[in-house]
């Protein structure tokens, strides 16, 4: 609708309805023009990626699921021509590949962790759950210690352990015992727990820190071992069950998440050390980041395994899989430093000073302000050493610790499943575990970035 005036003109009094859009640019068809046949380039590979998927996907599928063998008892339903995937060798290594050669009769132990560790973690990651403080706690605190206790068994006497080789006052007052607590042993620790304090404190304090914040994490860390070794004492009436019987997935589990869990803060505390403004601190983060990034893993293993025991005083053997996730941890963190260094060397310098002009501390200004840009920042490159370093457990099979893949290939052995497309099979199922996490770890971290905008993208 429009009015004319006498000399020609015309309003319109309502506007003009749209058009509706070109068909060629929406909907699937313009989702394909824009993405995969945009250009002459663009195009030629589209073409060659679907050519490479009409060439490997079938075969595959049809190993897979088509000719594969779903029942059986043994090599002999799996031999014969065109047969595909030998699944019943699956099944019956299914236990070993789980847990190892952990007892049969005590597998209820990791399922529990395993499902404990679910619980905890799934809460964890969902970004609306509430009580992140209480799920933090019970996952990183409470957790490592349930799971260790169920794992083992607990009652390993970790302070007659350390009392026998640290045991100062035992010179002085010998074996001191009331109602099977060792009184000496514990004498010694706060003693050198209140050392340690002072120490670090006094350091910290004379090259210009908080010395009482430095104690007082000091006080912390000691506490938390305290109690550690205090749960590792006490008899909860389950059967000793050593890590030379772990295996499987079981292992690659507890040296993947723990090299997680401890290579994060372990690198945030060497990235900043390398960018401190005390000389002493800022050569040991360097002198450390460089050696272990210095050294290939294996190196690093072989080194834990075989020749640590070598400096360490005559009768102290630490536990082979410990050594290993130490080792991994330290490895780990050494990377995971420069990720975090890198993050915070993005953030501007107003941030610095605005944080400064408002009167924060160090401390609080690293906490609040710093370091929540800096890991945000670098979050894809953090999540990618976490999928590297589940990767890399794997080669703890070098040293005789047998993992999900060691497992597997120790299953190829037995002559009652050897037939022509075991390995395949076995390697394929390994493929899709393996993929499985890797691709969770790599979804979820694009998720995160989605949701803090990372990619800066409007």
């Amino acid at each position: 609708m429009s009015m004319t005036f006498d000399d020609g003109t015309f309003i319109r009094t309502e506007m003009v309805t749209p058009l509706p859009p070109p068909v060629r640019r929406v909907g699937a068809i313009g989702w394909m023009r824009e993405n995969l046949f945009s250009s002459v380039l663009n195009t030629m590979l589209t073409i060659a990626g679907i050519l490479a998927v009409l060439w490997l996907v079938p075969p595959l599928v049809r190993f897979m699921l088509i000719d594969a063998v779903w029942t059986g008892e043994n090599r002999e339903a799996c031999l014969g021509p065109g047969v595909g995937a030998c699944w019943p060798f699956i099944k019956a290594k299914f236990g070993q590949l789980i847990y190892g050669f952990y007892p049969i009769d005590q597998r209820w132990r990791p399922n529990i962790v395993f499902a404990a560790g679910l619980l905890l973690m799934v809460p964890l990651l969902v970004p609306s759950w509430p009580l992140k403080r209480l799920n933090s706690l019970l996952f990183f605190v409470a957790y490592p210690i349930i799971a260790f206790v169920l794992l083992t068994g607990g009652n390993i006497n970790a302070s007659a352990f350390l009392f026998e080789r640290l045991g100062l006052v035992r010179a002085i007052t010998g074996d001191v015992t009331v109602a099977g607590v060792n009184v000496a042993f514990w004498v010694d620790y706060v003693l050198t727990a209140l050392l340690v304090m002072a120490v670090v404190g006094g350091l910290i304090a004379a090259l210009g820190g908080n010395g009482r914040a430095a104690a007082r994490a000091a006080m912390w860390v000691f506490l938390a071992f305290g109690a550690l070794v205090l749960v590792w004492d006490i008899d909860f009436g389950l059967s000793y069950v050593e890590t030379r019987q772990w295996g499987g997935l079981l292992v690659t589990l507890v040296i993947a998440v723990t090299g997680i869990v401890a290579s994060l803060p372990l690198g945030i505390l060497l990235a900043l050390g390398r960018r401190s403004q005390m000389p002493i601190v800022r050569l040991l983060s360097v002198i450390f980041i460089e050696f272990w990034r210095g050294v290939p893993l294996i190196t690093v293993l072989f080194f834990a395994t075989y020749m640590l025991p070598l400096f360490l005083p005559q009768g102290t053997n630490p536990d082979a899989l410990l050594r290993a996730l130490v080792g991994v941890a330290l490895f780990s963190a050494a990377y995971m430093a420069e990720v975090v260094r890198g993050g915070l060397q993005a953030i501007s310098k107003g941030q610095y000073e605005g944080a400064m002009a408002m009167g924060l501390t160090w401390s609080q200004m690293m906490r609040l302000i710093i370091l929540p840009q800096a890991l945000t920042l670098v979050i894809p490159g953090i999540v990618n050493s976490f999928i590297s370093l589940f990767k890399d457990t794997t080669l703890v099979l070098i040293v005789s610790i047998f993992d999900f893949l060691g497992q597997l290939r120790a299953s190829f052995t037995d002559p009652n499943w050897a037939s022509p497309v075991t390995l395949y099979t076995g390697f394929a199922f390994a493929g899709l575990v393996y993929f499985l996490f890797c691709f969770g770890m790599s979804r979820y971290s694009l998720f995160v970035e989605r949701r803090l905008n990372t990619s800066h993208r409007h």
